[in-house]
């Protein structure tokens, strides 16, 4: 089935973890932005007709500029960031004209989306509200208070969630608009479809679309592109 799919990059996060005085999206990844990694892959998707980045109101002249530096023509507007992600995502949705419209989310700190991965989520949308993707965690899951350990789950019922997440417009502003009216937030965006009783499906994501958190992530990133020869 085919879906006029509008992205949305949220870039616009202070990135607390990864340095003061460093500029996550902006970070060079090889040649070239961390940010252009993921937005390249979204514009050569013919399944999305645009790219809505929302970055610091601080950053989007410089983000202008690169967006035409490396030729990224999907992106016509820019939404400018909020106080926190679930601010920053908000905003973007508000530049979405077209309510029919389906919604992919993906964070722009994720530069390795593959785009078979994207597609088999926008396949499985059809009879659902969402679709987000995800892997098994590898390692054991332990849940604790304070310094204490309350109890070990079960592996088999976890699974670390990743972006893309994607939705139809309706059901997700819907989530988004009663989140904000009662100042819930979430660190993702399908947790705000779930509390709204919207219907979310889970399909098979990658462990290399990892998210750059840290600068030790930056380190594993530069791993993964001399692994795919595309380091230069």
């Amino acid at each position: 089935m085919q879906y006029n799919a509008v992205a949305i990059v949220p870039s616009a996060g202070l990135g607390r973890r990864f340095g003061e005085g460093r500029n996550k999206p902006f970070e060079t990844l090889g040649n070239k932005p961390v940010l252009i990694w993921a937005l390249e892959v979204l514009e050569q998707m013919p399944e999305i007709s645009e790219i809505i980045p929302v970055l610091k109101e601080s950053d989007i002249q410089a983000g202008t500029e690169l967006f035409k530096q490396y030729k990224i023509t999907k992106v016509m507007q820019i939404a400018p960031g909020g106080r926190e992600r679930q601010d920053s995502v908000f905003n973007g949705l508000r530049f979405i004209k077209d309510r029919e419209s389906v919604v992919l989310i993906h964070d722009g700190a994720r530069p390795f989306l593959e785009p078979k991965t994207a597609r088999r989520a926008l396949s499985a949308l059809p009879g659902y509200d969402g679709v987000v993707i995800g892997v098994p965690p590898k390692d054991t899951i332990k849940e604790i208070e304070g310094q204490l350990i309350r109890q070990t789950l079960n592996r088999d019922t976890l699974i670390a969630i990743q972006t893309p997440q994607i939705f139809f417009y309706q059901p997700l502003l819907a989530a988004y608009e009663k989140a904000m009216k009662e100042s819930f937030y979430a660190t993702d965006d399908a947790a705000l479809v779930e509390r709204n009783r919207g219907s979310i499906r889970v399909v098979q994501g990658e462990y290399t679309n990892i998210k750059i958190t840290t600068p030790e992530d930056l380190v594993i990133a530069e791993a993964f592109l001399k692994m795919r020869g595309d380091e230069e």
